[in-house]
């Protein structure tokens, strides 16, 4: 019965529309990767002569490190191996143009070949869509991480020693073949030779020897060539130390840079950035050969490589690339806590760090270090699961509210985001809160438009207002100014609770409503992507910023209007972002939802007043026009809108309708028959 019900025509039938699936979102993820494959090309080339390709032009330039006939040392421009200069140097000859366009391609097959070699070296078993899917989202995750593009943009040889080390481990066959090319890698980059140890301690000992054989011979070949330079670069810079930019850069993402960016100097530096450095290299190793032994080689792989990058002397940026590959171990036990690794990494390793951490100084250490802090969390804290664990495969699913009907047919249009029950992990959404508003502010930064359209946009709604006889502006802000404590306090409330309110309620709601957090703040996150739109379309400059209106900023004091930026404000804010206001949509979401969702009337009436307040604020202190509000209004509502087209009812209907559904259920079963 169990194989005649397995080989129905409707399961057969269910199974080819998964496979037609499978294959229709295989071929749009790599119609992705190729569209971001066009645009590093396009961004590449497209770099003005002298700007692109820095390093690179640096070596092998008609005035290159290359061409030079003392060290290619002496400038500490070159801050690659002997043997990396030995290879590079037949490119001295090349066209200039022609080594462009060859390295950015050249470059881009090996980006691609190493997402192809990190799909296939998933930890099994992996289910048909994960072996589907992986090698697209590989190498789309690749061309958008930080470490490729930087080594496309700089024209480095960054990747080479990536791909080596994993074409060692997974592509080839043979213990010799393997560690010759991970000897070659080393050559290349010799902090690699820790990979000695991990292959050492999981038997492989041939590849160690390998290795080893390989290393000391292109090590050798280059000396014997260039023996001055090989002399200069182990003994006199002690393996390349001191080279390229200072230690204590940003770019330096190692144990060492760190150090020096803390203040530390001298012996005392050069003492503790060994010991730790030797802890590091012990504990990590011990990690990556327990996850090896555990059949999760990869992840092995990345944790040796996150070892590498915290005891170089200088880890640059190009070099950081073990950390993406990190992203394949799995975390948590539960499956809404598998998301916060994976996100957490792709974002370290795609976006500049000031969008992930705040700009205070407080968090400087933690932001100027975010890389290396997360290649050691990698190498040495993150509890990655064992493929022994019953939660490995399977974790502990998610608590789902049961769907319900709706009044319209094709609610909700993507029913797989169902209304989870549970709260959402609060670093993974403190994380995408922070990342979300980082991005928000720099479209809306960019979305500057220009002075006369915005000025001229700004006529339109003072025209439009005249005709409805809501052209208030001007007697209100007038009206405030006179009485000193009124207007103080209209432009505290300005200031001060445009983004206190809607954190403290996300923040009551994360804790005492958290079916209803996930509810408010996707229709908050909709209403925003939507002003971001308006901002775009329709720069409008606010009643302050408009040249003879007479209307006075009682926030930044009396607007210079002879300069065009309108002084600093212009840097820290987008002047013509007024259409329409997120200070009066943010506060009437907050109202809207504690009016809603508060258990007393009078909650729910305190609630109210804050957008009334806020739109009294915004008009006083000459910021908004009384139609931004109505914009406001506009956006809020859209959002709350798209919330329920997208994910269907609130989560209390749902609940009850569950509830009612359930009673029903129980009172038939105990109806006889």
């Amino acid at each position: 019965m169990a194989n005649a019900e397995q080989s129905r025509p409707g399961s057969a039938f269910g199974a080819g529309v998964v496979a037609t699936r499978l294959g229709a979102v295989r071929v749009v993820l790599w119609l992705v990767a190729a569209v971001l494959t066009v645009r590093q090309v396009a961004a590449v080339l497209s770099t003005p002569k002298g700007e692109r390709l820095t390093d690179l032009e640096t070596w092998v330039g008609p005035d290159g490190v290359l061409h030079v006939t003392g060290s290619l040392y002496d400038s500490t421009r070159f801050t690659g191996t002997p043997f990396g200069g030995l290879v590079l140097k037949p490119l001295t000859r090349s066209a200039e143009q022609a080594l462009g366009w060859g390295w950015t391609f050249g470059t881009l097959l090996l980006v691609v070949a190493l997402g192809l070699i990190a799909a296939r070296a998933l930890p099994g078993p992996t289910s048909r869509r994960t072996a589907l899917l992986a090698a697209p989202v590989a190498v789309s995750l690749l061309l958008l991480s930080l470490p490729v593009r930087n080594a496309l943009y700089l024209g480095q040889t960054s990747i080479i020693p990536v791909l080596l080390v994993l074409a060692g481990c997974f592509a080839v066959r043979g213990e010799r073949t393997s560690g010759a090319l991970i000897g070659v890698a080393a050559a290349f980059q010799p902090t690699v030779l820790l990979f000695t140890g991990l292959l050492w301690f999981t038997g492989r000992r041939r590849a160690v020897a390998s290795t080893g054989i390989t290393f000391a011979a292109c090590t050798a070949l280059a000396w014997a060539a260039m023996p001055h330079d090989s002399y200069t670069y182990w003994v006199h810079h002690l393996a390349g130390v001191g080279l390229g930019g200072e230690a204590d850069d940003l770019a330096n993402q190692s144990l060492h840079g760190a150090l020096l960016r803390l203040g530390l100097t001298g012996p005392l530096e050069i003492g503790l950035f060994l010991v730790l450095g030797a802890a590091v290299a012990v504990a990590g190793l011990r990690r990556a050969v327990r996850y090896a032994r555990d059949g999760q080689l990869l992840l092995a792989v990345a944790i040796t490589g996150c070892v590498a990058i915290a005891v170089s002397p200088t880890t640059w940026q190009h070099q950081l690339l073990w950390v993406l590959l990190a992203v394949v171990g799995r975390v948590g036990r539960k499956a809404s806590d598998r998301y916060l690794w994976p996100v957490a990494v792709i974002l370290v390793m795609t976006l500049p760090a000031k969008m992930i951490l705040p700009n205070m100084a407080a968090l400087y250490p933690l932001r100027d270090n975010v890389v290396l802090l997360a290649a050691l969390a990698a190498a040495l804290v993150v509890p990655f699961l064992s493929r022994t664990s019953p939660h490995y495969r399977s974790p502990i699913p998610t608590d789902y509210a049961a769907p319900v009907p709706t009044r319209f047919k094709h609610v909700p249009l993507l029913p797989f985001l169902r209304r989870v029950l549970a709260r959402p992990n609060l670093l993974l959404e403190l994380l995408l809160i922070r990342v979300t508003y980082a991005a928000y502010s720099q479209v809306r930064l960019a979305a500057t438009g220009g002075r006369a359209t915005a000025e001229e946009h700004g006529q339109e709604i003072l025209d439009i207002e005249k005709a409805l006889f809501i052209d208030i502006e001007y007697w209100v802000n007038h009206t405030v100014v006179k009485i000193d404590w009124l207007r103080g306090f209209f432009d505290f409330y300005y200031t001060s609770f445009h983004f206190v309110v809607p954190l403290s309620v996300l923040a009551v709601l994360y804790v005492r409503r958290p079916v209803d957090y996930r509810w408010a703040r996707s229709s908050l996150g909709f209403a925003t992507l939507l002003a971001l739109l308006g901002f775009w379309l329709y720069p409008l400059a606010p009643p302050r910023l408009m040249p003879n209106l007479g209307i006075i900023d009682t926030v930044h004091g009396v607007q210079d209007f002879s300069q065009p930026d309108y002084g600093s404000l212009t840097a820290l804010t987008n002047q013509y972002a007024a259409m329409p206001s997120l200070h009066f949509g943010w506060s009437l979401w907050c109202g809207l939802v504690i009016a809603m969702l508060a258990p007393t009337w009078w909650m729910k009436a305190l609630g109210l007043l804050h957008p009334f307040f806020t739109a009294l604020a915004i008009v006083a202190t000459g910021n908004h026009w009384v139609l931004d509000a109505v914009g406001g209004a506009v956006v809020v509502g859209a959002g709350f809108g798209v919330t329920y087209l997208l994910q269907g009812p609130r989560a209390r209907t749902v609940t009850k309708t569950a509830e009612v559904s359930s009673d029903w259920e129980t009172a038939m079963d105990r109806t006889p028959s």
